[in-house]
């Protein structure tokens, strides 16, 4: 069994306060606007030895002409239809709405443990309110909790493990984490449901649709990791919601989080200070990268427009300008997949470990080719090199005066690691220490 819990209800009753509550973490957006949420957010959970998977949905809106709404109906019946227990959620401060009651009538039809959860009851008083909602006609029980502070959620918790006899057990924290960045509106969400095959995020023309880190398992054509798809990152003078902050800042911390980028530039704009912002704070975290510029269906090409146009990336990107270059489409699904190969073999040089007899050979051999200037009438002698044991590759030359290692030579050693092993999108660092 795959032990999946899907929270649904209309707009602004707390969905994401008990997702929350339930995988114990902030990984959702509250806010008391309503509409906050939008893609289906995943999360992970465990009760009485048993986990489980919990979903977090946008709130669904019968008879709606919002483009929003209706993408965030779809979202709901989709989670609907993957979980095995569905707790919907109602609110006793407003009672019964129309749309519990329209939404109750989707549920009724659907032929999976569904239990009524009733959110805000912090008192007794309102705990007597909670007896309306038996006339909503779903399930025998009513599940009285409090979500910001957890009254009633372990009974809630009880019924809902009842459900599963199998344990499941979590593989996903070992797999590979790409993450898909960018500015607004470049398509990240269009590459996530082109990878997937299926309308996995909500797409629209409008900037901003994805708020949520929404990170999904990616099983398929012999491989296995976890794809992540983040809001659009944009200037902080530009960010003037308390939504779109938390939003930027869950995309910072989900490319931190993350093995591997893939940068998504748009083509009819080109790559703008705002991409170049995104890639060094890639670098900056040690993080490897593909630049995936999108979009390449709406340019107008020659024989030499990829040519220049990848020259020009290049050359903004210098001095770490040893990345891939995929110019894709994710509308007709254009290079996508050797774009995610690119990114899959960038994951495994992340890794990569060189033997410190093959390092010394070549290395010194390079170092006593083009030696470190002398500075102050002394010279510097390189001795030994080896490969530091970090997550990502660090590499360590040893010599007499290493104050004197300036940051052109160890660019120059960059270079020569880089010529003699792929390590394509790969950050490297090189330390001068003493012998």
């Amino acid at each position: 069994m795959s032990n999946i819990v899907a929270i649904v209800g209309r707009p602004n009753v707390g969905k994401s306060t008990l997702f929350n509550r339930l995988v114990g973490g902030r990984q959702a957006i509250v806010n008391e606007e309503s509409g906050v949420t939008r893609d289906r957010n995943y999360g992970k959970s465990e009760w009485n030895g048993k986990e489980f998977s919990v979903i977090d949905t946008g709130g669904y809106v019968s008879s709606t002409s919002d483009i929003f709404e209706e993408e965030i109906n779809k979202q709901v019946v989709l989670a609907m239809e993957e979980a095995d227990v569905i707790l919907f959620m109602c609110d006793v401060e407003l009672g019964i709405t129309d749309l519990d009651q329209s939404f109750a009538r989707l549920l009724r039809r659907v032929n999976k443990p569904t239990h009524v959860v009733v959110n805000k009851v912090d008192n007794n008083e309102r705990l007597h309110d909670t007896h309306e909602f038996f006339k909503l006609g779903i399930g025998e029980e009513i599940f009285p909790v409090s979500s910001i502070n957890g009254a009633g959620t372990g009974e809630l918790l009880d019924k809902v493990a009842s459900h599963f006899s199998a344990e499941s057990v979590d593989d996903t924290g070992a797999l590979p984490r790409i993450a898909i960045v960018g500015r607004p509106n470049v398509g990240k969400s269009s590459m996530i449901n082109t990878l997937l095959g299926q309308e996995r995020n909500i797409v629209t023309e409008i900037a901003g649709t994805t708020r949520d880190a929404l990170a999904t398992r990616y099983n398929r054509f012999g491989h296995d990791f976890m794809l992540i798809d983040t809001a659009g990152l944009r200037k902080k003078a530009k960010v003037h919601e308390d939504v779109e902050f938390y939003s930027v800042m869950r995309s910072v911390r989900a490319i931190e989080d993350s093995d591997v980028c893939m940068l998504l530039v748009d083509a009819t704009r080109g790559m703008e200070a705002q991409d170049l912002t995104i890639f060094h704070l890639i670098e900056r975290n040690r993080k490897g990268v593909v630049v995936v510029v999108n979009k390449w269906d709406l340019i107008e090409k020659d024989h030499a427009t990829t040519h220049e146009y990848e020259k020009e990336i290049r050359a903004r990107l210098a001095p770490f300008d040893d990345v891939d270059i995929f110019f894709t489409s994710a509308l007709t699904r254009q290079r996508v997949l050797k774009a995610l190969e690119a990114a899959i073999e960038v994951y495994r040089a992340r890794s990569r470990k060189i033997k410190t007899s093959e390092l010394n050979n070549v290395m010194l051999e390079e170092i006593e080719n083009f030696p470190p200037p002398s500075i102050k009438g002394k010279y510097i002698r390189v001795k030994y090199v080896t490969q530091l044991p970090t997550k990502t590759p660090s590499f360590a030359f040893y010599c007499n005066l290493p104050q004197y290692v300036k940051d052109p030579y160890k660019r120059f050693l960059e270079n020569k690691i880089r010529a003699h092993w792929k390590f394509t999108g790969v950050p490297i660092q090189v330390f001068a220490r003493k012998k």
